[in-house]
C-alpha cells in the first residue's frame, strides 16, 4: 500500500540544506539541491548514523561518521566504505509549495 506524507513547506527546506523527518518511525531526509527535492533514507547504509547529519555538496550527501557519499536522486553509494544504496522516495511539491512524499 502507498501513502502520500505531507512533511514540508519549500521555504523550510532552503536550498542546499538537508532536513530530518520521522515518518511512521523511519527517517527520512528531505535534500534541497540546484535539481529540486530529494527524499532519502537517513540512515547511513554502511554506519547506520543520520546522513542528514553530513555535508551535501551538488547531489551528494557524504556521511559524517566514515565519509561514504551517496546520491541524492538514487541513493547509489558513491564512495566507500558503502556499498549498499539507501532508499530514495519520489518526491512531490505542490503549487503552494507543500513536499510530499509517497511512501
Amino acid at each position: 500500500m502507498t501513502e502520500i506524507v505531507e512533511l514540508a513547506t519549500a521555504d523550510q527546506v532552503p536550498l542546499g540544506t538537508v532536513k530530518r523527518f520521522e515518518v511512521n518511525d523511519f527517517a527520512i531526509a528531505i535534500v534541497h539541491t540546484d535539481e529540486g527535492f530529494f527524499a532519502i533514507e537517513d540512515r547511513c547504509s554502511h554506519a547506520d548514523v543520520a546522513l542528514s547529519e553530513g555535508e551535501l555538496e551538488g547531489c551528494l550527501i557524504e556521511c559524517w561518521l566514515h565519509g561514504s557519499a551517496f546520491d541524492v536522486r538514487t541513493g547509489a553509494p558513491q564512495s566507500l566504505p558503502a556499498i549498499t544504496p539507501v532508499a530514495t522516495f519520489p518526491v512531490s511539491v505542490d503549487e503552494l509549495g507543500a513536499i510530499s512524499i509517497t511512501i
